[in-house]
């Protein structure tokens, strides 16, 4: 197995390298511009733009992958709702773009995408549930889900997730497990919205659950996230406990007072019972992932 990642300098990219570099697994991993992760060697890597459909086959036809993990995308929910064309072209033409190099050469394309596809007035998800995107971000992951699922080619998998978290090296942008552990330590006051409810996913569970659907050569949409779902007010607090942090100053706010761009689901979280049983997913507890994520902070 030849896997081309994209997106290889954001967290989940790292993480499918760690991942190939631990189980010997080809690989070739791709970002737009440099390498910001120093674990991938110099041979594998190469800068990459998948919205050029030429910079795509060339590298598709000279590293000649049998998967294609497809982690780059644009996930800032706000920037989406304001900057559609750049949204558009990262989010849902470049993963036509993927398709059809993937097509040529009879690739298994794995296409990452979101629970922000649902309304989240109905959560948890099954993999079958009807989608209803509220923002602009969400309407963009459903509309490249729709190029998969509406090819004639089916050698593809698409893998829902829900806020993943972990420790990366050079990160472009943090995550909300490690920003609240910051904010914490430095005593900061903090208002967290309450009524907002996710299942945070675990980088390393994600990437392994990508690299498996490649493994069993598993086809279709599959719901990979953490398995417990509570609030993000909730999810602070249980940073706040697992540091040893004090959480007195964090207070409850309501989403409808922050004024945020794009409107976000109430209540997601997924039903894992696909996941389980087609590709063994067996996540981490919650508590479980911050202690690994304590040990890997203190290695850093």
């Amino acid at each position: 197995m030849r896997i081309l990642i994209t997106g290889s300098n954001g967290l989940l990219g790292q993480k499918i390298v760690d991942y190939c570099l631990s189980n010997q697994i080809d690989f070739l991993a791709t970002s737009k511009g440099k390498n910001r992760y120093s674990a991938v060697p110099e041979e594998k890597y190469a800068s990459l733009d998948i919205s050029n459909m030429n910079e795509v086959n060339e590298l598709v036809d000279s590293f000649a992958p049998t998967t294609i993990i497809n982690t780059a995308a644009i996930t800032n929910v706000d920037f989406c709702e304001t900057n559609h064309d750049l949204c558009d072209q990262v989010n849902v033409n470049a993963v036509e773009i993927l398709l059809e190099a993937s097509k040529k050469k009879g690739i298994h394309l794995i296409h990452l995408s979101t629970d922000f596809v649902f309304d989240g007035e109905d959560g948890p998800y099954k993999e079958t549930d009807k989608r209803n995107a509220l923002s602009y971000y969400g309407q963009s992951k459903v509309r490249s889900e729709d190029i998969l699922i509406n090819s004639d080619y089916k050698n593809w998998s698409i893998v829902r997730t829900i806020i993943v978290f972990g420790v990366g090296e050079n990160m472009s942008r943090s995550n909300i497990v490690l920003w609240a552990k910051q904010a914490l330590e430095k005593g900061d006051l903090l208002t967290i919205v309450d009524d907002q409810f996710r299942a945070p996913t675990f980088a390393e569970d994600l990437a392994e659950a990508c690299v498996n659907i490649a493994l069993k050569k598993a086809h279709g949409i599959y719901h990979i996230s953490g398995p417990e779902t509570f609030s993000i007010l909730e999810l602070v607090k249980r940073v706040a406990k697992a540091f040893g942090l004090n959480a007195d100053t964090v207070s409850p706010i309501s989403s409808s007072s922050l004024n945020q761009a794009a409107k976000r689901p109430p209540r997601t979280g997924f039903d894992l019972s696909k996941a389980r049983m087609e590709i063994d997913y067996d996540p981490m507890s919650f508590e479980e992932s911050l202690a690994i994520l304590a040990q890997q902070l203190k290695k850093n």
